[in-house]
């Protein structure tokens, strides 16, 4: 693969990601999770049905497997106590309905007709074999109105690419707490971001010491030249493993399409400015 369709890759990504975590943070949504009764002050209480619910109700145990950076002991105190609130199908709908309202607000009259149908045939054509968070996803009905298709898109195609990026991570040898002490190394974000995974002082601290001997940190708990190109390594297979599904569309045309409601997006300050994400804005 050449080093200018990997952009494109990560370019899309980079383009839709903004679309899909509205969901996380829009007041819209959070007075949907509200009204089932969750507990919307701080992040985490919704965060965690939000995205799980398209399993069912999920086991902590799966969530911790498919979520991957979180401490498990961080999972347990959200599910499966979520489900005692709400079905997950109550929150697949809840999310739904918020995200209808964010993106009517954000979008205005922006005509997403051909976007939506575009990131469709994208989505529709992932291979969801061993990506079980995209495949969950694919299994909810489609939407009918523009604007709620391309944010259902938008998520399968962000599952699918961080089920690969599992796979990148599992590929280099790096363990949950080891892939954001890795990442927080190379100045992807502040550790105190990273922290919010729930690992421990005492945990964060081993899996710097497995790299160090390793030879991806120095001793600072900065990443070294070695762990630059790991890092690198893993993000280059993550794009690739994303890569299949583009070959069915025109990406340009799709990102002219999108750019507008990616730009509503970031510009709505709704979206942190830093996150474990390795996004910039």
């Amino acid at each position: 693969m050449t080093r200018l369709r990997r952009f494109s890759m990560r370019h899309m990504w980079h383009l839709l990601e903004p679309i899909h975590a509205l969901v996380y943070y829009a007041p819209e949504v959070s007075a949907e999770l509200a009204k089932l009764g969750y507990d919307v002050d701080t992040r985490w209480p919704t965060y965690f049905p939000l995205r799980a619910a398209p399993f069912g109700p999920a086991s902590p145990q799966l969530v911790t497997a498919t979520f991957y950076s979180f401490a498990p002991g961080m999972v347990a105190r959200y599910i499966p106590a979520a489900w005692d609130v709400a079905s997950p199908a109550a929150v697949i709908e809840a999310r739904t309905r918020g995200m209808d309202q964010v993106l009517r607000r954000l979008a205005g009259d922006v005509d997403l007709t051909e976007a939506a149908e575009l990131v469709k045939k994208v989505a529709l054509a992932a291979d969801i074999a061993g990506r079980p968070l995209a495949a969950a996803n694919a299994s909810l009905p489609w939407p009918e109105e523009p604007h709620l298709v391309l944010w259902h898109a938008a998520t399968i195609l962000r599952e699918h690419r961080g089920d690969g990026h599992i796979t990148a991570l599992l590929t280099a040898g790096l363990d949950p707490c080891e892939s954001l002490v890795s990442f927080a190394a190379i100045g992807a974000a502040p550790v105190e971001v990273f922290a919010s995974r729930g690992w421990s002082p005492e945990q964060w601290a081993a899996a710097q010491s497995r790299l160090f001997v390793r030879g991806w940190l120095d001793a600072e708990g900065l990443a070294t030249p070695e762990g630059d190109e790991g890092r690198e390594a893993v993000e280059q297979l993550t794009d690739e493993l994303a890569e299949a599904p583009w070959s069915v569309i025109d990406h340009g045309r799709l990102a002219e399409l999108v750019l507008p409601v990616t730009m509503a997006a970031v510009g709505s300050g709704l979206l942190p400015s830093k996150t474990t994400l390795g996004i910039r804005r």
